[in-house]
């Protein structure tokens, strides 16, 4: 599936091409309410696919679309995981949800 995606920084727009498993795992992740967070391994869990883990973290490192949440999925031993924003930014939205 190709999705339209607008680069913040130079404003330039480009087709992005989605996978099933990507769009299984952004639509799940769309799902977290603000103030909760799964962690990899149950979002995997959550689609179907509980051996996963790592290729979801893998399709949220390619996201870039504001309105999938994905700073609300973290690492199963209590790190938050990384962000392609920056962890300080993923640390500054779950604070601001109260998760931290």
């Amino acid at each position: 599936m190709q999705k339209k995606s607008k680069n913040k920084k130079s404003g330039n727009c480009k087709k992005i091409i989605l996978s099933e498993f990507e769009l299984l795992v952004f639509s799940a992740t769309k799902k977290i309410p603000p103030g909760q967070t799964l962690t990899y391994k149950q979002l995997a869990q959550k689609i179907g696919r509980p051996n996963s883990a790592r290729a979801v973290g893998n399709a949220l490192g390619k996201n870039y679309d504001s309105s999938v949440p994905c700073h609300r999925v973290v690492r199963s031993d209590g790190k938050v995981g990384g962000y392609n924003r920056g962890v300080v930014e993923k640390l500054r939205k779950l604070k601001q949800e109260g998760v931290l």
